[in-house]
C-alpha cells in the first residue's frame, strides 16, 4: 500500500482522535504516503506533522464548491486506501467518489453504500473513539498504535518558550456546549487549591477571553494569565507538553492533552466518559456527578440545562 487518505472533517477533538490511524498506518506500511482531510480551520493541528504529506481542507461554508474541488484533486492521486471516519453525507460523497482502490468507513454514513467495506459505530458501550476508529484498519495492520499524537514544530516551541520558565498548570474552562462547561465557581475552587507559587495559564479561543478574564479577576491571584486567542491550537499543544497538569472539560483541550500525554484532570458535566471521549494521558483523572437520572442529556451537551438545575456541573466535587 503506497498512498492513503484519511478523512475526518468534524471537530478538533475528532481530528486528534484520528491521529492513531496515522501512526498505525505509517508503522505497518513504512514509507507510504499519508494524506489527511480536515474541516477548514483545523489544518493548523496537522501542519508540520512529519508523517503527513498533504492536508486537504473541506470548506463547510461553501460545501458544493469544496466537494467538487476536493473530489477532483483526490481522484488524480489514485489512492490505494481511503479511510472515512466522518459519519455525515458530505464526507461520504468525497470518499465514495474518491476513486480509491479500497474505501472503508462506518455504516452510519448515508453514502456508505459506495464504500468497499463498512463497519459498525456504537456510542455508549464504553469503547473509546480511538478504538472505534482503529477498528476500520485493524484487519490488515499487524501492530496497532492507540495513543493520539500531535507534533508541535520548533517554531511552535519557541513561541511558547517565554511562558515555561517557571512551573505552571493550564486551565481550559470553556466549551462550545455550555452544559459541558464546569461552572465558574468550580474553576475558582481549582485555582484556590493550587499552590500559591504555581503559575496558572487560562487557555482558549478568542471567544473564550471574557469568561477567562472573569475567572482571572475573581481568583485574586497575581500569577494567573489569560492566554485566550494568543496561541494557535498547535501552540497550545506545545504549551501543554510542558505543563505540570491541565484541567479541562469534555472538549477539544482534553484531547490536545491526551495527544501530548500531559497529566490531565477532566470534568464531565452533561456528558459521560462511556461515550468514548475520555482522556488518554498516562496520568488521567475524571470528575463527574454520578447517578443523576437526567445525565447524560445528549451526546454533545446542550446550550442550557434542560432541567434548569445543572446539578451535573454544580455538584462536582473538586479534588486537585
Amino acid at each position: 500500500m503506497k498512498k492513503i487518505l484519511i478523512i475526518q472533517t468534524a471537530f478538533i477533538g475528532d481530528v486528534i482522535l484520528a491521529t492513531p490511524l496515522i501512526e498505525t498506518l505509517n508503522h505497518n506500511f513504512s514509507g507510504c504516503q499519508i494524506d489527511f482531510m480536515v474541516k477548514k480551520g483545523n489544518e493548523g493541528l496537522l501542519v508540520g506533522h512529519p508523517l503527513i504529506s498533504h492536508i486537504y481542507s473541506f470548506d463547510k461554508e461553501n460545501k458544493g464548491r469544496s466537494l467538487v474541488a476536493n473530489i477532483s484533486e483526490i481522484r488524480r492521486e489514485k489512492y490505494d486506501l481511503v479511510v472515512n471516519l466522518q459519519r455525515f453525507a458530505s464526507s461520504g460523497i468525497i470518499a465514495g467518489f474518491s476513486g480509491g482502490k479500497k474505501i472503508i468507513g462506518f455504516k452510519k454514513n448515508p453514502i456508505s453504500w459506495l464504500f468497499s467495506e463498512k463497519f459498525d459505530h456504537s456510542i455508549g458501550d464504553g469503547a473509546h473513539e480511538v478504538d472505534r476508529n482503529l477498528s476500520l484498519i485493524e484487519s490488515f495492520c499487524h501492530a496497532i498504535i492507540r495513543k493520539p499524537r500531535l507534533y508541535p514544530t520548533q517554531e511552535n516551541i519557541e513561541k511558547i518558550h517565554p511562558l515555561i520558565s517557571t512551573p505552571f498548570i493550564c486551565l481550559a474552562p470553556a466549551s462550545v456546549w455550555k452544559t459541558k462547561e464546569a461552572p465558574l465557581e468550580k474553576w475558582l475552587e481549582v485555582i484556590s487549591a493550587v499552590a500559591h507559587d504555581m503559575q496558572i495559564y487560562l487557555v482558549g479561543a478568542p471567544i473564550d477571553k471574557e469568561l477567562c478574564e472573569d475567572i482571572r479577576s475573581k481568583s485574586g491571584r497575581s500569577n494567573i494569565e489569560n492566554l485566550c486567542g494568543r496561541l494557535t491550537l498547535i501552540e497550545t499543544a506545545s504549551l501543554f507538553s510542558f505543563a505540570r497538569r491541565v484541567y479541562v472539560n469534555d472538549s477539544g483541550p482534553l484531547h490536545i492533552a491526551s495527544a501530548m500525554n500531559t497529566p490531565v484532570t477532566a470534568f464531565f458535566c452533561s456528558t459521560v466518559p462511556d461515550f468514548g471521549f475520555g482522556p488518554l494521558s498516562d496520568d488521567s483523572k475524571i470528575f463527574e456527578v454520578e447517578n443523576l437520572s437526567c445525565r447524560p442529556c445528549g451526546l454533545h451537551g446542550k446550550t442550557v440545562c434542560p432541567e434548569g438545575h445543572f446539578k451535573c456541573g454544580k455538584e462536582l466535587t473538586i479534588n486537585v
